[in-house]
């Protein structure tokens, strides 16, 4: 096998078509299709699986779940099979921040948490498995969506240290304070014991 190209201007294409790939809104796009009205005005108006679920539609939440990972996952993996292990992580980046700022959706994206995890699983099963993990335990224990995100992202550093994965521990911490950054507003919830559990329904404070 020829070696990878891992130019300047592969890696900026890679990150381009990542970052497209990311900015898919599966979410409005199965709502619209769906006929589950506008996602942005249910709930927190955010578009991702957990907004979902508050219209009621479990199908539509598990199916947005499973894609906003699933589109993380491919670019991460077409990435890496086109050009190796860096060009992999350019689009781990790209995809997520794509989630966060679509530039289909008027760059107003969802919180990050299915692609962080879909990122992960395609970057090391085992990470990634292990931060689904977290993420599920705490979802069932605490039975808060936001809090389960941002236990799940501070554990993927650890594990990741754990599982001798050195060589993208920079990537995760990026990431990790990506996913804080956009639960800043859950966060003032959660000190102010105001943070919605899952299930609650749709009225609930918006973002």
């Amino acid at each position: 096998m020829p070696p990878f190209d891992t130019s300047l201007p592969t890696l900026l294409l890679i990150a381009v078509g990542a970052y497209l790939v990311g900015s898919i809104p599966f979410g409005l796009v199965l709502a619209r299709v769906m006929n589950l009205g506008d996602l942005r005005a249910v709930g927190s108006g955010n578009i991702g699986a957990t907004n979902v679920l508050r219209t009621g539609n479990k199908l539509a939440a598990f199916l947005t779940l499973v894609l906003d990972a699933g589109k993380g996952a491919a670019a991460v993996l077409v990435a890496r099979a086109l050009a190796g292990g860096d060009a992999a992580q350019v689009a781990a980046l790209a995809a997520f921040v794509g989630h966060l700022y679509p530039v289909f959706a008027g760059f107003k994206g969802g919180k990050g948490v299915a692609t962080f995890l879909g990122v992960l699983l395609a970057l090391a099963w085992p990470l990634g498995l292990a931060a689904c993990a977290a993420w599920l335990a705490s979802a069932i224990a605490f039975r808060i969506s936001s809090l389960a995100a941002l236990i799940a992202a501070v554990a993927a550093l650890p594990l990741a240290w754990l599982f001798g994965l050195t060589q993208v521990l920079a990537l995760i911490a990026i990431l990790a304070i990506l996913v804080f950054w956009r639960h800043r507003q859950n966060i003032a919830r959660l000190r102010a014991g105001t943070e919605p559990r899952i299930g609650a329904g749709r009225t609930i404070a918006k973002d």
